[in-house]
């Protein structure tokens, strides 16, 4: 779930670049914004698509995982080194090369033949959606010099994410009934040459010294790739098949060596003594878990309102509104409740309001009316919205000052995780039960669960926001 995350960018972006004037300014917000709007919108926007795409192509449960996780995945596990490619090439640079990769990319899944070409492009997307998301707050930070302006700039830039976020379903719904699901990926490209036109004007970036974590990187890569091809294929042929067995020894293995480099490592993409701070270690697991039962629940409930109570994919699409169309009024009311009662109160309230909205969605039934179910999933989107913004301030707040672009990049990835992992396993759960809508519950009740610890996990932080950590 896409919320407001006001992290520097990586370390290098502070050094002196090209300024901009207020056009110019204009120009590298209109084109940061456009970006961060794609990037959020595809990551849902496919969603309710999804049984429209299986009839087309062909291919089952797990197929159709992939489709979601192919581009979440490889989105989440490229982020954190990221950040840094965007330094060595130039934010400006690296931003364009995104925009024009994930524009070939959306072409791609716009004409696949078949869903495992389809899957493919979707991993190319999520590529490129890593690279562009640091390299657009760099280019924020080139041309809004002044600190005020600047921040001013960075909560438009996350208007685009939250407008996403809202309007991923319903789009999808609505060109999906109408022209066909191949058009939620056609429509990334008028936005995308848009951006790359703004883009065009604005002052090349400035290349800067940033090194590479490789063994990292693969390392990363592999653990996450084999850890949800694992789960998505157990859940649908079962885990006791060799090569399901297989793939989660290569998680395992993988996800040592990576902690191995990363702990040995002169410039490891994640350093490990962030985790040292308790404020750092619960924020990646509350935010890994919000992220799980939104995405989560979001592909759990399209297939509910179309496979189990014959909802059109715009139907579908529109029963989503209640509970994205509030997520940036409750954004700014949590920033106002951190301030006035510290991060702590409005975080665990938005945790016990998702936990309460998923527990009230265990009473659905076949013939509820569907927009009680719309009404009963308003919660879980509300809370999220409450606790992420003064999660990400506590967090931000916790580390040295030039460590927070790199705190920010892992909390990132910890929620891009949890929605991916959600996608796997919540897809397990229904495939493995009688009914849908028996999947659904167990999925339900497996994210209420969740939040439940998440926010024990809260109450040992400190009560008011922590002093900023200094260097020894």
């Amino acid at each position: 779930m896409k919320f407001a995350l006001k992290s520097a960018p990586s370390s290098g972006a502070a050094v002196a670049a090209p300024q901009a004037g207020r056009g110019g300014s204009s120009l590298v917000l209109g084109a940061a914004l456009l970006g961060f709007f794609l990037i959020s919108l595809d990551a849902l926007i496919v969603t309710v698509a999804l049984p429209d795409i299986g009839r087309g192509l062909g291919g089952g449960m797990s197929g159709l995982q992939w489709v979601v996780d192919g581009y979440t995945l490889i989105f989440a596990a490229l982020m954190l080194s990221a950040g840094a490619l965007s330094d060595r090439v130039g934010a400006r640079q690296a931003y364009g090369g995104g925009l024009v990769l994930f524009g070939l990319a959306s072409a791609a899944c716009g004409i696949a033949p078949s869903l495992g070409v389809l899957v493919a492009a979707r991993l190319v997307q999520g590529g490129a959606a890593a690279l562009m998301m640091p390299a657009s707050l760099a280019l924020i930070r080139q041309g809004f010099p002044d600190q005020a302006r600047r921040a001013w700039a960075i909560a438009v830039w996350t208007v685009g994410g939250a407008v996403a976020v809202a309007a991923g379903p319903v789009l999808g719904g609505a060109l999906t009934a109408s022209v066909g699901w191949r058009w939620i990926f056609f429509v990334n490209l008028p936005a995308g040459l848009l951006a790359l036109a703004l883009l065009a004007r604005v002052p090349v970036s400035p290349r800067l010294p940033a090194r590479l974590d490789l063994v990292g990187q693969v390392t990363a890569v592999i653990a996450m790739g084999a850890l949800t091809y694992g789960v998505i294929e157990g859940g649908d042929q079962g885990f006791g098949r060799p090569l399901v067995v297989v793939s989660l020894v290569v998680a395992v293995v993988a996800a040592a060596v990576f902690l191995a480099a990363q702990a040995k490592g002169a410039h490891p993409m994640l350093p490990l003594a962030l985790f040292r701070s308790r404020v750092v270690a619960v924020s990646l697991v509350i935010g890994f878990m919000l992220n799980a039962a939104y995405y989560g629940g979001v592909f759990v409930f399209s297939l509910y309102l179309q496979q189990e109570r014959g909802q059109s994919a715009l139907h579908a699409g529109v029963m989503f509104i209640p509970m994205t169309a509030l997520v940036a009024v409750v954004n700014l009311a949590s920033a106002k409740l951190a301030a006035r009662f510290g991060p702590r109160v409005p975080m665990a309230a938005g945790q016990l309001i998702g936990m309460s909205g998923l527990l009230a969605l265990l009473t659905v039934e076949p013939y509820t009316n569907v927009w009680v179910v719309a009404t009963l999933m308003v919660p879980v989107g509300l809370g999220g919205a409450l606790t992420m913004p003064a999660l990400t301030a506590m967090l931000l707040d916790a580390v040295p000052a030039d460590r927070a672009g790199t705190a920010g990049a892992v909390l990132n990835t910890g929620r891009q995780v949890g929605g991916a992992i959600a996608v796997a396993v919540f897809g397990a759960l229904l495939t493995g039960a009688n009914t849908v809508l028996a999947g659904m519950r167990w999925s339900v009740l497996l994210a209420a669960a969740g939040l439940v610890l998440t926010t024990l996990a809260t109450l040992t932080l400190p009560r008011n926001r922590p002093h900023r950590a200094t260097r020894p």
